[in-house]
């Protein structure tokens, strides 16, 4: 995919989702796309995602993109959480980890704030399970967190690290 495909897309969905960036132009957005954060988000395109502006950074005054796809971005599943877990499993070793390969691509996956945030804006996860940013305090316990949405509720839980699902993948963000 090349840059001028990836703005059309985006800009086809910035302008469907207008409640996701009331105060925000796709002007402003564009002018900011780096090299980096263009081909960053171009994985998260091909990868399923459905990357969109969700909100402007007050602190910096940058524009972060969330993953947008109604379900965790199927490009990216059955993925244990980070590379110490995939590497410690014995068998059935997947071929990535969530935060492995979010690294590779120049994104960092959704905090459990950004991620409940994200819910407000509409129904994600249903069907499927997102591993988010876990704490280390968590980690170091041979844990990892990961989130859905059941029962109209949202929803954070716990797993191993080392465990993954076919439904399971994660969800990520790019600053801009």
């Amino acid at each position: 995919m090349e840059k001028e495909e990836l703005i059309q897309i985006l800009e086809k969905r910035f302008k469907a989702q207008k409640t996701f960036h009331p105060c925000v132009t796709f002007e402003e957005v564009v002018k900011r796309l780096t090299p980096d954060a263009t081909a960053s988000l171009i994985y998260m395109e091909e990868s399923g995602g459905e990357p969109d502006v969700v909100c402007l950074d007050k602190e910096t005054g940058k524009y972060v993109f969330f993953d947008t796809s109604k379900e965790s971005p199927k490009g990216r599943r059955s993925c244990c959480y980070d590379e110490e877990a995939r590497l410690a499993r014995k068998a059935n070793r997947p071929d990535f980890s969530a935060v492995g390969l979010a690294k590779e691509h120049g994104l960092i996956l959704l905090s459990e704030e950004e991620y409940l945030y994200l819910q407000t804006l509409g129904e994600f996860d249903l069907k499927s399970q997102s591993w988010l940013l876990t704490p280390e305090e968590i980690r170091k316990e041979g844990g990892a967190i990961f989130g859905d949405k059941r029962y109209g509720r949202t929803f954070v839980y716990h797993n191993g690290a080392d465990s993954y699902y076919s439904v399971r993948s994660f969800r990520a963000k790019v600053i801009v």
